[in-house]
């Protein structure tokens, strides 16, 4: 047994039945391969609504940039979606768009931003192989110029109708299930690996339990001293 098995298997005499179930039959059903951005998203009600769709179709992290508005994430929305989400926030320094960049580039993802202007590729063509970080831009005037710069990729929605786009949460829900629905039929190694959903069910151990991570201590100082 591991270190990160004893530690779960510890929390898994603390909480629920329910609780284990849920987390047994939803970690392995988590994704990393395509991660979401969202930059300077202005209303509240929008990027609540994208979490939900994310915890929903099954993607697990989400980075939050924030440069030219004063937007501050809240854990309490989004009907509890974030609390099973890893939400990353680039708010410091003068370029936390291009910090953001770097640092997803370096993880190996290709920065894929989406706007109805720049026709490129669409969610049933792009390339799913490779990870995927997916941005959305603000509900009024979308990416900035320097995210559609330094992007790897442009993405857009086809549209049939006389309006331009769809609303931003509405956008992210199309493009978030059309690429789960193609995953889900591909051959692609782009679900969470055994060790990664083992550490992700102590994480939402976590943060259901007060003390949660007082507690994960606890359990790993008990496993070495075994």
């Amino acid at each position: 047994m591991t270190e990160n098995d004893y530690v779960l298997s510890e929390f898994y005499k603390i909480i629920t039945p329910n609780k284990v179930g849920m987390f047994e039959r939803i970690a392995p059903q988590r994704s990393r391969h395509l991660v979401v951005g969202l930059e300077n998203i202005q209303q509240d009600h929008n990027a609540s609504a994208i979490m939900r769709s994310m915890d929903c179709l099954g993607f697990q992290e989400l980075h939050l940039i924030e440069k030219n508005n004063s937007y501050q994430f809240q854990r309490d929305i989004a009907l509890g979606a974030a609390r099973w989400l890893d939400v990353v926030q680039h708010q410091e320094g003068p370029e936390p768009v291009l910090d953001a960049i770097a640092q997803l580039k370096n993880k190996g993802y290709r920065i894929v931003a989406t706007s109805p202007h720049h026709k490129a590729v669409t969610p049933q063509t792009i390339d799913i192989s490779r990870p995927i970080a997916l941005f959305f831009g603000a509900e009024k005037h979308g990416i900035s110029e320097e995210l559609l710069h330094n992007a790897d990729e442009l993405l857009h929605i086809p549209m049939h109708g006389f309006t331009e786009s769809f609303n931003l949460s509405v956008s992210a829900a199309i493009v978030l299930s059309a690429l789960r629905t193609r995953l889900e039929a591909s051959k692609f190694d782009w679900l969470l690996p055994k060790a990664a959903q083992t550490m992700l069910k102590i994480e939402w151990c976590e943060r259901i339990l007060n003390g949660g991570p007082q507690l994960a201590q606890k359990f790993r100082e008990e496993f070495k001293k075994d």
